[in-house]
């Protein structure tokens, strides 16, 4: 059996969990998953401060690492190793994170492994639906939006990025441009759901480009223009640019991601079952997860997309990704010395587009 603790400071959730694999063929089992959320300590300024999170994260994460070996059941003596995540994110955070899980691996002379946040993301699906290599992953969240194929621990490849905002951030400033709280994305998702999908022609970026990649500026600029054209605003406009803006995103994605299942397809054509996986916040979106699960069942693609709970950020995924990295033989258990990355792409080989890694806090 191995047993990893995991923890998770790279935005505004504080998080811990225990994530146990008893052998190598049995399934992976979530002793424990605590997620503190800093919504409210954020809420007063429309988004994220880093300097409020780090400190709320000083104060709750001790706590938070006890809550979580409590309810799996285990001590730390019975934990096998330590992970973290090292980066991407608001670096305050991180520092928070690293430091404390580095503390508990030298007093509990425990191997330490410095995990990705994307990592974590990119292989939730192992760890909730055992999914097999390779595959594709759609990972959309407040700081990104690629297309990645995914063809094992620590093999990615970069297919498509935002050339501008992260659909993440452009829900969030659709949401301030709106006047409704924070968090953005699902308040406009609340919103939409009221609202008339077809009352405003918003652009749908890229779609039908040959580039495979992402841009969501235009269709941020397009919805301010409609509210400012109909301001001042009803409680129904608000829900129709809503849901407008939404339909928009999901045709926009569908787009791009149909060019990706296309590629997959030609690349691995002796492959029985391909697969999609939609990771990251924005996946827990109703609307874009029922576009791109058609979208598979048109082109006989697997649709997996983990539990709401497990979609933004969470110490779950980052725990398995340390199990992960001690499967393949590929953790740094000596990370003693690994500072936090700010910045961190799950890709390094592919060179950066235009645009890319500029905008959002974990670009």
């Amino acid at each position: 059996m191995i047993r990893v603790l995991g923890i998770e400071t790279s935005c505004d959730e504080t998080a811990a969990s225990v994530v146990a694999l008893d052998d190598a063929s049995g399934p992976p089992r979530i002793l424990s998953n605590v997620i503190l959320s800093q919504v409210e300590e954020h809420a007063a300024f429309g988004g994220v401060v880093p300097e409020i999170a780090a400190r709320a994260h000083v104060e709750a994460l001790d706590g938070i690492i006890e809550a979580a070996l409590a309810d799996a059941g285990v001590t730390l003596a019975e934990v096998d190793a330590v992970a973290a995540t090292a980066g991407p994110g608001l670096v305050g955070g991180l520092i928070v994170g690293l430091m404390t899980a580095k503390a508990i691996a030298a007093a509990a002379n425990k191997p330490l492994i410095a995990v990705n946040h994307l990592e974590g993301h990119a292989l939730t699906a192992r760890l909730t639906d055992g999914l097999e290599f390779p595959y594709l992953l759609l990972l959309v969240s407040g700081g990104h939006t690629q297309i990645v194929r995914v063809a094992g621990v620590g093999d990615y490849r970069r297919w498509a990025t935002t050339i501008d905002d992260a659909l993440g951030e452009a829900f969030d400033k659709v949401a301030k441009m709106l006047a409704l709280p924070y968090p953005g994305g699902p308040n406009v998702e609340k919103a939409a759901a009221k609202g008339d999908p077809y009352r405003f022609a918003f652009p749908r970026p890229m779609k039908g480009s040959a580039q495979p990649d992402f841009s969501f500026s235009g269709l941020k600029t397009a919805v301010r223009q409609a509210a400012t054209a109909i301001a001042p605003l009803s409680d129904q406009d608000v829900a129709d640019i809503c849901a407008s803006f939404q339909a928009a995103v999901a045709d926009a994605l569908a787009d791009r991601v149909a060019r990706a299942l296309h590629r997959f397809r030609a690349d691995y054509p002796g492959k029985a079952e391909s697969a999609l996986v939609v990771a990251g916040g924005v996946a827990a979106n109703r609307v874009i997860r029922e576009t791109l699960e058609r979208l598979c069942a048109e082109n006989g693609f697997r649709f997996v997309a983990p539990p709401h709970s497990l979609c933004t950020d969470n110490a779950a995924m980052i725990a398995w990704a340390g199990i992960e990295r001690l499967n393949a033989g590929k953790a740094d258990i000596d990370a003693f010395d690994f500072a936090p990355r700010s910045r961190w792409p799950l890709d390094e080989v592919s060179a950066p587009v235009v645009g890319f890694g500029r905008r959002g806090a974990k670009a």
